[in-house]
């Protein structure tokens, strides 16, 4: 697409990199200025985590090709909140862009830096500018301003964005919640002023807007919570997502009220608790054992706050349920409660820990059964609650998949919305001067985290392992003379395919059969070629496999010629 032409005047447009039609991996970009010379804010730069579709792959990052090209235009990296698919890109993509200044809150950069000095990276010189909840910075052509909101962190932030055109309301997460138990509720004093004082374009969460009403207070569940600790018969677990400081909290209260012990289980709790103590929001004097404690304890007289609520394999709840956890342990008549929500993708991997646990007689509680768990998300009441207060001209829904956003895009249309912008990762979005409108694109994509190696998702290995669990692989080794003959029978290795097909021939015999007649097959002047030997023999034994067994393997074949 080519770039529609504000007829050379500046412009603020809106560019997603990741977060608009996916949940998770948010990056979006601010752009002021004239076509082709914008300088740059960033909000959030978060990732997201591999599925069974990403065998080997733990985490996944939005493709900043562009952002790179543009580095030396980029003014700052502002930070919403410390969720990971807010936060969690930084280590390996902000190094990237020649160490911008980063603006954050106080718990919020308290993550960051035990972030970084977990992966080993110093801190001691990383540009961090911790900004003051309601606090302002000037940053670049961008005069900011941090508006508190409600969320399942501390220190969430929605954003206003003022350049010389307007203003514009970035949400960041958010829903409104009277007792959050963390920070301060959603400042509607402070959105209702700027509304009145006039916001060109609400750039906004859509993660819950196919759910009608208002999401239930983070207090309710504290309530909640108590009342199933107490009367719990013999151990609980609860399992939460370990960022949620408010319900790391309501956990301990339970645990206390009901006179039992607390043991923390999961390294990602440690850190949070670690950064919540640091900045106030839990008690600096929380008593809590390390895990290798709980066989000493007496199971009625213990909860264990565990991570796992989205049944990551290595997480603490999946090796308990598993039995493979090397301090805890669970028993028939024990309970777990899944004091959290299932991420979509995530189904398979929560049910398969939640199965394992039924197994072993564990009783186990949901959100289904009780009011453990609310979202951090608006549904649509709170929406229109704020598109009352703020009054934008544009709205541009985001974070959120496509059913979400054409949700909160209708919802925004039957609330009379002047323009409702349907844009997706890569699309530029001119906000300001209106009428805004779609004026480009720019390129977007994935980064897979494997290991410690960043690559590209079009490099090929991941969709190799896909293959590879498929079909397994076959390799064939050739000893071939100078003038194109076989020196040998051809060393066959199978791995991950059945060791014979229905008629009981094994399938080592048929792959080193198809590999002997192909190499004769081919006419002697030609074989002295080892690169043709080697691709037609590679295609013959694929082929053989095929008829035999219905697969097509994945076939390497090494040729060595004496």
């Amino acid at each position: 697409m080519s770039p529609k032409s504000n007829r050379g005047g500046d412009a603020l447009v809106f560019v997603p990199l990741g977060g608009v039609g996916e949940i998770g991996m948010n990056l979006y970009l601010y752009g002021y200025g004239r076509d082709g010379a914008y300088t740059w804010l960033i909000v959030d730069m978060g990732v997201t985590f591999g599925g069974e579709y990403e065998p080997g792959i733990d985490v996944i990052l939005p493709d900043i090709r562009f952002l790179e090209e543009e580095r030396h235009n980029i003014a700052g990296l502002l930070l919403t909140h410390a969720h990971e698919d807010h936060y969690g890109a930084i280590p390996d993509l902000w190094p990237l862009l020649g160490r911008v200044p980063i603006y954050a809150t106080p718990f919020t950069a308290e993550m960051l830096r035990l972030k970084f000095g977990e992966m080993n990276m110093s801190v001691e010189d990383l540009p961090l500018d911790v900004v003051p909840m309601g606090g302002r910075r000037s940053i670049g052509p961008f005069d900011v301003e941090l508006i508190a909101m409600s969320h399942s962190i501390p220190e969430p932030n929605a954003v206003a964005i003022t350049t010389p055109l307007g203003t514009v309301l970035h949400t960041g997460d958010w829903k409104l919640d009277e007792q959050p138990l963390t920070s301060a509720p959603t400042d509607e004093t402070r959105l209702r002023e700027i509304g009145r004082d006039g916001v060109a374009a609400l750039i906004c969460d859509s993660t819950n807007a196919i759910r009608d009403g208002i999401s239930p207070s983070e207090a309710e569940v504290a309530v909640n919570l108590e009342q199933l600790i107490a009367k719990a018969p013999n151990c609980v677990a609860v399992t939460t997502f370990a960022s949620n400081v408010a319900r790391l909290g309501s956990v301990a209260k339970a645990a206390r009220a009901a006179g039992r012990e607390l043991v923390i289980a999961g390294r990602a709790m440690y850190r949070v608790i670690e950064a919540a103590q640091a900045t106030g929001y839990l008690d600096p004097d929380l008593y809590f054992h390390q895990e290798t404690a709980f066989a000493q304890l007496p199971p009625n007289k213990v909860v264990a706050l565990c991570t796992g609520s989205q049944g990551e394999s290595r997480a603490a709840l999946a090796r308990i349920a598993s039995g493979e956890h090397p301090s805890i342990s669970l028993k028939a008549g024990d309970w777990v409660i899944f004091s959290s929500r299932t991420i979509p993708g995530n189904e398979k991997a929560v049910a398969r820990v939640q199965n394992a646990l039924s197994d072993n007689a564990i009783e186990i509680l949901t959100d289904q059964d009780a009011l453990v768990h609310v979202s951090g998300h608006p549904r649509r009441g709170e929406l229109k609650q704020l598109y009352d207060w703020v009054k934008p001209d544009v709205a541009v829904p985001m974070h959120g998949e496509g059913r979400h956003l054409e949700a909160h895009a209708e919802l925004a249309e039957d609330l009379g919305i002047k323009q409702v912008i349907r844009a997706r990762n890569g699309t530029m979005v001119r906000l300001l001067p209106q009428p805004a409108e779609i004026i480009d694109d720019v390129p977007v994509g994935r980064l897979y985290r494997d290991g410690v190696i960043l690559t590209s998702a079009d490099d090929g290995q991941v969709r190799e392992r896909r293959k590879l669990s498929f079909a397994g692989i076959v390799s064939v080794s050739l000893i071939l003379t100078t003038k194109g003959e076989l020196v040998a029978d051809p060393e066959i290795a199978l791995n991950g395919l059945p060791e014979e097909d229905n008629q009981g021939v094994p399938l080592w015999e048929i792959a080193r059969d198809a590999a002997i007649g192909t190499v004769e097959s081919i006419p002697r002047p030609r074989r002295k070629d080892p690169a043709l030997v080697t691709e037609a023999v590679r295609r013959g034994v694929r082929a053989a496999l095929n008829q035999a067994w219905g697969k097509k393997p994945v076939c390497t074949v090494l040729t060595t010629v004496l």
